[in-house]
């Protein structure tokens, strides 16, 4: 029994190394408890940031989506626009030219041809030859309309058994319309005559042959104005 009690004895000194031992370890696990609260925390706070930059980079997707949206759109615009100078630019360039081509004509207008004054103004007149011209079927190569004048230049066709002409010839206008007074206006057309003969060979025709086919359009114009309704 006596051998006993100095080993009991013994055990006491090691329990307070024990405790600071526990102890220890719980100021470990504090601490880890610690920096784990503050780690979770410091996640929340960067989770929240980067919903803020999501949510901001969305909004900033939607706007350049609708900024390029509005960018096409204005594009399209002035693609159309772009279109829409070029046709006018070139109907310039062609009414230019017209225009051009009808002065070059005007030059040599009054040598030859056939005239007449009719009672008239330069609109009614002008309406009347276009009429009498498209009914015969020729076409027009120039057509230019001014305050006091008008010039009309067909393209050259041949003639039918229903048209100005006889059968078996080729002819081309140039009318010219000329303001007198406020109901007179002065006709004068001038024709390009030709027959032709067999084989497709082409013969000039006499002065007397061409003067009639002039005075044929200025007797349709003419019937044009005198029809009610028809002008």
């Amino acid at each position: 029994m006596s051998s006993l009690l100095p080993l009991a004895s013994g055990c006491k000194p090691t329990d307070p190394p024990l405790k600071e031992e526990n102890e220890r370890l719980r100021e470990q696990v504090a601490k880890q408890d610690s920096v784990i609260a503050s780690l979770q925390e410091g996640n929340k706070y960067v989770q929240q940031e980067i919903n803020l930059v999501t949510r901001e980079l969305r909004e900033a997707k939607k706007e350049i989506e609708q900024v390029e949206a509005e960018r096409k759109i204005l594009a399209a615009k002035l693609e159309a626009q772009s279109s829409e100078n070029r046709k006018l630019a070139l109907e310039i360039q062609r009414q230019t030219a017209k225009k051009a081509q009808a002065e070059q004509v005007l030059r040599v207008e009054e040598k030859g041809g056939q005239s007449e004054e009719l009672p008239q103004s330069l609109a009614v007149v002008c309406k009347a030859t276009e009429g009498a011209l498209s009914r015969n079927g020729y076409a027009l190569l120039v057509s230019v309309r001014m305050e006091q004048k008008a010039v009309y230049v067909t393209e050259r066709k041949s003639s039918t058994a229903s048209s100005l002409e006889v059968s078996g010839f080729r002819n081309q206008y140039l009318v010219s319309l000329h303001t007198v007074a406020a109901t007179s206006t002065r006709v004068h057309v001038k024709a390009d005559f030709e027959k032709v003969a067999q084989g497709g060979r082409l013969l000039a025709a006499g002065p007397e042959e061409t003067a009639d086919i002039e005075r044929r359009l200025i007797s349709e114009i003419t019937k044009a104005l005198a029809a009610p309704g028809k002008v």
